[in-house]
């Protein structure tokens, strides 16, 4: 249950990122403050893997004196996990993909929600995060993702769209807008698995979270500067900063990639739809938001579907299954 409650505190770090910008009220764009929480966030991230990086010896595909057990490394080379594209993938490839799913993420994320609508463009992007990662996955592992998962994010898909209101009534939804959203989630689903990749190279989890997002970190700069950075000289836009940076970033991202040496991709990404529970319960306690009977059912939705995908199994994920083809 640990790596499952580490990913589900990782998806409340990123809920309040909402409850964050509301309450700075900062006059920047989006795509500013995006920009600068991953300069900051990727920052420290880079910083720590570079302090972790010196120690060790050989190739990132060797183990570590001090590796133990198949947490360490992830599944060996004969487990199923290790099939696939990724195997034969050089490891500056991996990361490279990895950092370009971090930085087209929120991009991507904030032209989905203004063309439909934030409610529309969370659930699409949101809502297509956990399947584009099985695609990914499955393509990369060659097995397709549990009966438990599909039923889980389900459960879980059908409580986010309740929550989001898009059910109550006629819309006219933009097809950029659309494919936008959808290309978050596979932003999402990249970072996501490549992560994973590396982690079975034998990398820990805190050098993989670090170096994809310290890569995307360097790239975020120009961005940064070419979106403005005006709303950074005044207290409310530092105060974003950081708590964008250090709290939905280093920190959620160290309890993600940690939850993602023990779990598998797909599982993580389920686990993550706890970030629009979250957010919804912060917009009513601090924002004052009301809570309609729909979307209280699909708060409980997701509730149910995170709790269906996070009990634990008698076999554990991320563990190569015996009866599995080699």
């Amino acid at each position: 249950m640990l790596p499952a409650l580490a990913v589900l505190a990782a998806a409340l770090c990123f809920a309040t990122t909402g409850t964050a910008q509301a309450l700075a009220d900062v006059d920047a764009s989006p795509l500013a403050v995006g920009a600068a929480r991953i300069v900051v966030g990727g920052g420290i991230l880079g910083v720590i893997a570079l302090l972790r990086v010196r120690p060790r010896t050989g190739s990132p595909g060797t183990k570590s004196p001090t590796a133990k057990g198949p947490t360490a490394l992830g599944p060996t080379a004969k487990g199923p996990t290790a099939l696939g594209p990724t195997a034969k993938s050089p490891t500056a490839l991996l990361i490279a993909i990895g950092a370009a799913g971090v930085l087209a993420y929120q991009p991507l994320f904030f032209l989905g929600t203004r063309e439909n609508g934030v409610a529309i463009g969370t659930v699409v992007a949101l809502g297509s995060a956990p399947i584009a990662t099985g695609i990914v996955d499955a393509i990369r592992s060659r097995r397709l993702p549990s009966g438990r998962w599909m039923l889980a994010t389900a459960i879980a898909l059908a409580g986010v769209v309740l929550v989001s209101g898009v059910t109550g009534g006629a819309v006219t939804l933009a097809p950029a807008g659309l494919l936008a959203s959808a290309g978050a989630g596979m932003s999402y689903a990249l970072y996501t698995v490549c992560g994973k990749a590396l982690i079975e190279r034998g990398w820990d989890s805190t050098r993989v979270m670090g170096t994809v997002f310290g890569a995307a970190a360097v790239a975020s700069v120009p961005v940064l500067l070419a979106a403005g950075t005006s709303w950074l000289a005044t207290p409310n836009g530092v105060m974003l900063t950081l708590w964008l940076g250090v709290v939905t970033t280093a920190v959620a991202y160290l309890l993600f990639g940690w939850g993602l040496a023990r779990l598998t991709a797909v599982t993580v990404s389920t686990l993550t739809l706890a970030e629009p529970l979250g957010a919804t319960l912060l917009g009513l306690l601090v924002l004052h938001e009301q809570l309609t009977a729909v979307s209280a059912v699909g708060l409980a939705l997701i509730a149910v579907g995170l709790a269906v995908v996070s009990a634990p199994s008698r076999r554990r994920e991320g563990v190569p299954d015996a009866t599995a083809p080699a």
